[in-house]
């Protein structure tokens, strides 16, 4: 049987009140697809409803969108904060923790690693162009928004075995990024200014979180294919290898 995966929703834009409506782009959907996954939506549930959704999942991939509430790991808002939803925020924590104390294997995209860095007490750079600003571009202008820049993945790590090299040039659109990892978290992935462009977390069988867009990369580079494709592996209950 295939591995159900849950996958997290955003605000839909375009609707006359996009607060009512929730969603996810494709992109997600066909890369769990085409890895071997089936995917399903995941509503901003919170206890019994959350769990009950939970125990009928085989994995999770936490999707990108807008900013983390900066209130949840002890900061006051930075002018240039994007806009925050608290209950997206409170449902994806919810989530994260499930995955932790269940070894539940969870992939988070871009806002969904930075849930994962927060989730585990750690605390994210609100504005990089401001914040860190010798930092090299991570968010281009107009659509879609995404500029390519290269990172280095650490030997042995889940994210450079999954894609089978140490170096590769990713597609970048986020201002946020970590700027104290978690819990038992370990970055295993840099942008050439020192950023942390992925991470994992010690003793989880699966914890996986990247910066970069792989879902819509993986048409023409597969090699980004095989990130979904780890998590399916995972969620599947095999092992996924580390190691030298």
């Amino acid at each position: 049987m295939s591995a159900v995966i849950g996958v997290t929703t955003t605000r839909v834009p375009g609707r006359r009140d996009p607060q009512q409506w929730q969603g996810a782009d494709r992109w997600y959907l066909e890369a769990v697809s085409a890895a071997g996954g089936v995917p399903v939506l995941l509503p901003w549930a919170q206890g019994g409803e959350l769990e009950a959704v939970l125990a009928r999942l085989d994995g999770l991939l936490l999707t990108g969108g807008g900013d983390l509430d900066p209130q949840l790991y002890g900061e006051a808002p930075h002018p240039r904060l994007g806009l925050v939803s608290p209950p997206r925020d409170e449902a994806e924590l919810a989530l994260v923790r499930w995955a932790l104390a269940h070894r539940l294997p969870a992939l988070g995209i871009c806002r969904g690693a930075q849930v994962m860095v927060v989730a585990l007490a750690g605390a994210l750079y609100q504005d990089l162009p401001s914040q860190v600003p010798q930092a090299v571009p991570h968010q281009g202008q107009g659509e879609p928004g995404r500029i390519p820049h290269p990172v280095r993945l650490a030997a042995g790590s889940l994210v450079a075995k999954a894609l089978g090299q140490e170096e590769l040039v990713v597609n970048s659109s986020h201002h946020q990024a970590p700027s104290r990892l978690g819990e038992g978290m370990v970055p295993t992935a840099w942008s050439p200014d020192d950023l942390v462009e992925a991470v994992e977390v010690n003793g989880h069988p699966f914890l996986v979180g990247v910066q970069w867009h792989p879902e819509q990369l993986w048409p023409e580079q597969r090699c980004h294919l095989q990130l979904f494709q780890a998590l399916i592996t995972a969620a599947g209950g095999e092992e996924v290898w580390k190691g030298p």
